[in-house]
C-alpha cells in the first residue's frame, strides 16, 4: 500500500546525464557530425535511387508449408511448371488458336521467354487442357527457373514485350502468380509515391502551424529526409544479402516521415523552451536529458513491437517489419546526433521566420493546462465517455474476416487482371487458380481418381510423370469456384485428407491459404509478445508497475477500435463509394498481425511522451496532481501536432486506387486519431487522476533490480 513516506522528494538540479553529455558533444563536434552524416548520406544515397527496382517482389508464402514444398518440387522436377510459372493468355476474336497469325504470336512469345534463362520449359497451348472449348483462347506456360522473387523481376522486364504482341484482333496478356505480384507491386508503388507527394506539403503546413517558425518546422522534415535516404540505401545493401520485399520501402517511407516528425517535434519544442533560460549548448543538454530520454525509450518500444512480427514465417511480412525497423533506427540516430548538432548551431535562429503568435507561445500550454484541470475535476464522466466510444467502435471486430487479396486489388486495366478474367470466361471460374498435386508415380492414378471425386473439383488433368527419374508425378486440379472464394479452403483441406499419403497439394490458391493459416496461428503469439515487451519497457522507463500496466492496456482499446472501423469499411462496405473501392468482404490477411504491431508501436510512442513528461514533474514535485496537469500541459500540444501529422500522412494513402494502401491508410489513420484524442489526451490523464500517487509507486525490491532512470532535470 502506498504511504506518505513512499513519496519521492522533489528532485534537485543535477549535472547533465548521459544523454545530456552526448548532446553537448554533438554541439561541440557539430562539424564532425555534419560531415559524418553527409558521408553516410552520400554513400547510402548512391544506392537509394534503385530501391524500388532492386528489392524483391514476392515472398508472400508460409515457409515450410505443404504448398511451398509442392512449388519447389514442381520447379525442380517438372521444368518449372509451378505456381511461379508465367501463363500467357492469347485470345483471338475472329479466329482460332491454330490460325497462322496466332501461331506466329505464340512463336514470338516463346522466343521472348527462350532468351531469358530465368524461364524454364515452355509449354504451348494443349487441346482439352489449355485451349478453350471454342478454340479461340490458348494459354502458353513458361516454367519458372528461378526463385519467386527472380520470377517477379523477370515478368517486370518481359511483360511489356509480351503485351506489345497484341494487335490485329489478337490479345496477349501475361498472367499467373508472378505476373500478379508484378502488376500488384507496381500499382502499390505508384500509389505510395502519389500519397507521399500529397503528404509532404500537408505535413509542412501542419508543422508551420505547430511551431510558428519556418526554420523550426523545417528541421523535422530535414531529419526525416536523412533517415529516409539512409534507410533506402540500407535496404538495397541488405537486399544483396537476403531478399527484402519492395513493400519494406513503402512502409519505411511512411514511418520515417511519421516518426521522424514525432521525435523532432518533441525535441525541438523542448529545446525552444530551454533556450529561454540558458545558452544553446546547455539547452541542448537539458533537452536531451528529458525529451531525448523519452525519444530513446519510444524508439526502443517501436523497434521491440515490430520485432515481434519477425516471428511470422513469411518472408514478405518479416521484411516489411525489417524495413520499418531500419527506418526507425536511422531516424532515431539522426534525432540523437544530427538534430542536437543542428540545434546547437542554430541557437536562437531556430525561431527565425516566425509567425506573430509564435513569440507568445510557451512550452507549457495554457489551453492544455486548463484541459488537464478539467479532467482532474471531472474524471469519471470523461473516462466513461472515452471508453464507451472505443468499445462501441471495437464491437464490430468480433465479426472480422480475413483472407489473402483477390484479383480485385489489381487495377482493372492491368494486363494480369484482363488475362485472369479472360481465362475465367473461357475456361471456368476456377481455371485461374489451379491446384497442383505432386504424388509418387505409384500413387499417381489413385491420386487422380480420388481428386476427381472431391466436391468442388471440376477437372483433374492426367498425371505427368517426371522425366528425371525422381519418381514424382504432377497433376492439376481445377476448382469449380474462384480462387478467392471462401469454399476454396474446404476444397483444399478435402484434397489433403482424401488423397493418398504421398500426395501433396499446392498451387497459388493453396499458398495463399497456407499463408493465411500461418498468419492466424501466429497472431496470438505476436500480440502476446508485443504486450509483454511493451509492459516491460514501460516498467523500466517509468519504474512504476501500475501505470506501466495501464499504459499498455489502454493501447489495446484504440487498436481494437481501429480494426472495428476497418471491419465496417472494408468488409461491410460502409463508405466504399466515397473512398472509391469495391469491398472484398474481408480484410487483407496480413492486416491483423502487421497493423497490430504498427498501431501498438505508435500508441506506445505517444504513451511514452505523455507519461515521461508526467513522471518528470512527479519526480520534481512529488505531487500527483501536478504530474497529471503539467504532464498534459507540456506534452499535449506536441502529441496533438504529431497526431495531426500522422493522420495527414496516413489518410493520404486512403486516396490511392489499390486496396491495400487504402486499407493501411484508413486503419492507421483512424488508430492514431482515436488513440491521440480519446486515449492519450483523455483516458490516460484520467487514469493518472484516479490512481494518484499509486500510479507512480513501486515496491522497494523492484526499485533495487530496475536500472535508475530519471526524467527530472
Amino acid at each position: 500500500m502506498y504511504t506518505q513516506l513512499d513519496r519521492p522528494k522533489p528532485a534537485e538540479v543535477t549535472s547533465p546525464g548521459l544523454l545530456g553529455r552526448l548532446g553537448g558533444v554533438m554541439v561541440d563536434r557539430r562539424r564532425w557530425v555534419f560531415g559524418t552524416w553527409l558521408l553516410v548520406l552520400v554513400v547510402l544515397g548512391s544506392f537509394a535511387p534503385s530501391v524500388f527496382t532492386s528489392l524483391a517482389g514476392a515472398g508472400w508464402q508460409a515457409n515450410g508449408s505443404e504448398s511451398v514444398q509442392v512449388r519447389e518440387l514442381a520447379q525442380e522436377h517438372f521444368g518449372g511448371n509451378s505456381s511461379a510459372a508465367v501463363q500467357v493468355v492469347v485470345h483471338a476474336d475472329n479466329t482460332t488458336i491454330d490460325d497462322p497469325a496466332v501461331q506466329q504470336t505464340l512463336t514470338e512469345a516463346t522466343a521472348i521467354f527462350s532468351a531469358d534463362d530465368r524461364f524454364g520449359e515452355i509449354i504451348p497451348p494443349q487441346p482439352g487442357m489449355t485451349i478453350s472449348p471454342d478454340g479461340r483462347t490458348g494459354i502458353l506456360i513458361a516454367g519458372a527457373d528461378g526463385t519467386t522473387d527472380e520470377m517477379v523481376a523477370a515478368v517486370d522486364e518481359v511483360k511489356g514485350e509480351l503485351t506489345a504482341l497484341s494487335g490485329n484482333g489478337i490479345e496477349v496478356y501475361p498472367t499467373g502468380s508472378s505476373a500478379l505480384w508484378s502488376d500488384f507491386n507496381k500499382a502499390n508503388h505508384d500509389a505510395m509515391i502519389a500519397a507521399e507527394l500529397v503528404s509532404w506539403p500537408v505535413t509542412l503546413a501542419i508543422m508551420i502551424l505547430a511551431f510558428g517558425s519556418l526554420v523550426a518546422a523545417g528541421l523535422p522534415l530535414l531529419l526525416t529526409i536523412a533517415g529516409l535516404v539512409a534507410s533506402a540505401g540500407g535496404l538495397v545493401l541488405l537486399n544483396s544479402v537476403t531478399p527484402i520485399s519492395v513493400w519494406a520501402m513503402n512502409f519505411a517511407m511512411m514511418f520515417a516521415l511519421a516518426l521522424g516528425i514525432d521525435y523532432a517535434l518533441f525535441i525541438v519544442a523542448r529545446f525552444r523552451d530551454a533556450l529561454k533560460r540558458a545558452d544553446a549548448r546547455t539547452a541542448v543538454g537539458v533537452t536531451m536529458d528529458t525529451a531525448g530520454k523519452a525519444v530513446v525509450l519510444s524508439g526502443i518500444t517501436v523497434l521491440v513491437s515490430l520485432s515481434a512480427v519477425l516471428l511470422v514465417p513469411a518472408p514478405a511480412v518479416r521484411t516489411m517489419a525489417v524495413g520499418i525497423m531500419l527506418a526507425v533506427t536511422f531516424v532515431l540516430l539522426a534525432t540523437m546526433t544530427l538534430l542536437p548538432a543542428a540545434l546547437g548551431g542554430l541557437g536562437n535562429k531556430v525561431n527565425a521566420v516566425s509567425l506573430p503568435y509564435a513569440k507568445r507561445q510557451t512550452h507549457r500550454s495554457p489551453k492544455f493546462a486548463a484541459w488537464g484541470e478539467l479532467l482532474h475535476k471531472h474524471p469519471v464522466p470523461f473516462a466513461v465517455a472515452s471508453v464507451g466510444i472505443l468499445i462501441v467502435l471495437a464491437l464490430p471486430v468480433l465479426g472480422l474476416k480475413v483472407a489473402m487479396p483477390s484479383i480485385s486489388v489489381v487495377p482493372e486495366d492491368a494486363p494480369v487482371r484482363q488475362g485472369y478474367e479472360l481465362v475465367q470466361t473461357q475456361f471456368g471460374d476456377g481455371a485461374p487458380g489451379a491446384l497442383q498435386i505432386v504424388s509418387s508415380t505409384a500413387d499417381a492414378d489413385a491420386t487422380a481418381a480420388a481428386a476427381s471425386q472431391v466436391d468442388g473439383i471440376a477437372m483433374v488433368t492426367p498425371p505427368q510423370v517426371a522425366t528425371d527419374g525422381s519418381g514424382y508425378a504432377l497433376l492439376q486440379a481445377i476448382p469449380t469456384v474462384d480462387p478467392s472464394d471462401e469454399s476454396m479452403g474446404t476444397i483444399m483441406n478435402d484434397l489433403r485428407t482424401q488423397l493418398p499419403e504421398s500426395a501433396l497439394v499446392g498451387g497459388a490458391p493453396a499458398e495463399n491459404l497456407d499463408l493465411q493459416q500461418a498468419l492466424n496461428d501466429y497472431l496470438p503469439l505476436v500480440v502476446g509478445v508485443i504486450l509483454v515487451l511493451g509492459f516491460l519497457l514501460l516498467l523500466v522507463a517509468l519504474q512504476a508497475p501500475l501505470i506501466a500496466i495501464l499504459g499498455t492496456s489502454v493501447s489495446l482499446l484504440s487498436t481494437a477500435a481501429a480494426f472495428g472501423v476497418a471491419k465496417l469499411v472494408f468488409q461491410d462496405g460502409h463508405g466504399a463509394s466515397l473512398l472509391g473501392f469495391t469491398p472484398q468482404g474481408f480484410l487483407n490477411g496480413w492486416g491483423p498481425v502487421f497493423f497490430f504491431a504498427m498501431i501498438f508501436a505508435i500508441a506506445m510512442d505517444y504513451t511514452v511522451f505523455l507519461l515521461a513528461t508526467a513522471k518528470e514533474h512527479y519526480e520534481r514535485t512529488g505531487d500527483a496532481r501536478i504530474a497529471q496537469v503539467d504532464g498534459l500541459a507540456h506534452s499535449g500540444r506536441v502529441i496533438l501536432a504529431a497526431a495531426a501529422v500522422m493522420v495527414a500522412v496516413f489518410f493520404t494513402f486512403a486516396l490511392s486506387d489499390p486496396l491495400p494502401p487504402k486499407e493501411m491508410g484508413i486503419i492507421l489513420g483512424v488508430a492514431v486519431l482515436l488513440d491521440a484524442l480519446l486515449v492519450r489526451l483523455i483516458l490516460l490523464p484520467v487514469l493518472l487522476r484516479l490512481t494518484g500517487h499509486a500510479a507512480w509507486w513501486s515496491p522497494a525490491w523492484l526499485r533495487k533490480i530496475l536500472p535508475s532512470i530519471k526524467f527530472a532535470h
